[in-house]
């Protein structure tokens, strides 16, 4: 399920924007791209995994991925692997799962 306005290769960056002010300052061009490729990866492992989020919900989750991720890169992981991982659990370990269809 994805959300009107996140959509496409901009999401994280607007995430990043919203998030975090002066993203540009902290992260260079090579790290806002590790960061994307880790946010999307954490999208659709979560769309692929048939957990289904109230609409209103949605946004909340790829917030909460990006929050992470940004934290962690913040603190200086670059792997994207384990930035989509972290997110992912981050993810998991908050309480907004709702049961499968």
């Amino acid at each position: 399920m994805r959300s009107a306005g996140l959509n496409g290769n901009g999401a994280m960056r607007r995430l990043l924007a919203k998030y975090l002010r002066e993203f540009d300052q902290v992260f260079d061009a090579e790290d806002m791209q590790i960061l994307s490729a880790a946010f999307d990866k954490a999208w659709e492992a979560v769309q692929a995994s048939g957990v289904i989020y109230a609409e209103d919900k949605v946004e909340l989750v790829r917030a909460i991925l990006a929050k992470h991720i940004i934290a962690a890169a913040k603190d200086g992981e670059r792997d994207h692997s384990r930035l989509r991982d972290g997110a992912l659990l981050a993810l998991a370990k908050s309480n907004l799962r709702s049961t499968l269809r």
